[in-house]
């Protein structure tokens, strides 16, 4: 396949990623993390949805979606939450960090970071993290760098859906791209150097990529979903052909015979792979094109409606309130005035970092 679907997808969601933090565990210790949903506001103003992920870089411990099975974590291990799931992170199995002391709310309210440890008795101890605790950080029996990965969702992302709950990229495999991705986390985010935090947005942008790449590779055959129809040979071929030329006139007549299908055969493997007829999947993608160019462009709405493969600017105007519920016009004013009340949030959530915090 010549054309590279996932990359233009990505490009076109604007991943991006923001307010790492590193966390020294010891003792007996667990931290609960809430749903992404109730946090994206403050990690990253303006994000559809969020993604939080977990790197170990000394010692080893639990991972678990809350409700789910844990998952033992070692040196090297990165897990990645692609649903926004609420999960624990601890120093053995089972364990749930008490959602009603004190530090819970200034988690909830003020997106302090902080550790939640238990003392001889059971109970839970709050240690907050104030920046200078490197002098301590030798006795930790667990160091994990954090992080988050935001993207947009609407009007149409195909990606999220398509991957699991949660992504484990083991550090056995040996992966030298994966162990210089936890080096270099390590490193960066103890040193706080000038560019640390764009170096570690950039790398958690890459590893996310990879972490997706190394998911489809490991699918069984049988799999579908939109990654599952980006390997297979003719719906493969169909979707970079409308990735590739979206304004052109595509018919399923014309895309079944580029691919060598005939127009039921296609259709149904369309539906059968991704859920949907290869021409609402077409609409969707022009709309989602239309979308960043009425974002990110001053391009007229009827230059737009050509770019994307309409004739008119009233058939596109229909199209769009059709799939995203409000006209282009107005969708791009309201996106201008989210924007700026994103950058003033941003602004106001660079001066502190989120740990994750009980539920």
């Amino acid at each position: 396949m010549s054309h590279d679907t996932l990359s233009d997808v990505l490009r076109s969601v604007r991943l991006r990623s923001a307010l790492f933090f590193y966390v020294s565990c010891r003792g007996k210790w667990a931290a609960e993390a809430p749903p992404s949903r109730e946090i994206a506001g403050a990690v990253l103003p303006g994000a559809d949805h969020v993604i939080e992920y977990h790197v170990v870089t000394e010692g080893e411990c639990w991972a678990a979606i809350v409700g789910q099975s844990p998952l033992k974590l070692r040196r090297g291990d990165i897990i990645m939450l692609p649903q926004g799931d609420p999960h624990v992170m601890s120093y053995a199995p089972g364990m749930r960090a008490n959602p009603y002391t004190s530090a819970y709310y200034e988690m909830k309210h003020h997106y302090r970071p902080f550790l939640v440890t238990y003392d001889s008795d059971g109970q839970p101890q709050v240690i907050p993290r104030t920046g200078n605790q490197a002098a301590s950080d030798d006795d930790a029996s667990t160091k994990l760098v954090c992080g988050f990965i935001g993207c947009d969702m609407r009007p149409f992302n195909p990606l999220i859906a398509t991957l699991p709950r949660l992504l484990h990229l083991s550090g056995d495999r040996g992966d030298a791209w994966s162990e210089q991705f936890v080096r270099l986390a390590a490193t960066e985010s103890t040193s706080r150097r000038p560019g640390s935090e764009a170096l570690l947005e950039r790398l958690s942008e890459m590893m996310f990529v990879d972490a997706v790449r190394r998911h489809a590779d490991s699918m069984p055959e049988q799999s579908t979903g939109w990654l599952a129809a980006l390997r297979d040979r003719f719906v493969g071929r169909a979707m970079a052909l409308m990735h590739e030329k979206p304004s052109e006139p595509w018919t399923i007549d014309e895309l079944g015979k580029q691919v060598g299908l005939s127009r039921s055969a296609l259709h149904e493997r369309f539906v059968e792979l991704i859920g949907q007829p290869p021409m609402q999947y077409l609409t969707n993608w022009r709309m989602q094109l239309a979308s960043r160019l009425l974002r990110d462009t001053q391009s007229s709405v009827a230059a737009i409606a050509l770019e994307v493969g309409y004739d008119s600017e009233a058939a596109f105007a229909r199209a769009f309130k059709r799939l995203v519920g409000t006209p282009p016009a107005t969708w791009r004013r309201m996106q201008g005035e989210l924007s700026g009340a994103s950058e003033e949030d941003a602004g106001a959530a660079s001066t502190a970092h989120l740990g994750t915090g009980a539920e």
